[in-house]
């Protein structure tokens, strides 16, 4: 199914789960470039502010190095 998201043009569980999989590829440098469909929905939803609220880093107690 064609679509901005995973499945269709409505974020899904299917994103809600992929988005904190490709950061954390992201964190450990893992190579994303075989992957541009992938990488086009999970960068419309960290454009999305319920993802940008919920990113690990913009947490109170989070841990920056």
């Amino acid at each position: 199914m064609a679509g901005d998201f995973t499945y269709g043009n409505q974020v899904t569980l299917a994103d809600v789960c992929l988005v904190p999989q490709i950061y954390n590829a992201r964190r450990f440098s893992c190579p994303l470039d075989a992957y541009p469909r992938t990488m086009a929905i999970a960068s419309r939803c960290e454009r999305l502010e319920p993802f940008i609220r919920a990113f690990p880093d913009t947490q109170e107690d989070a841990v920056v190095s």
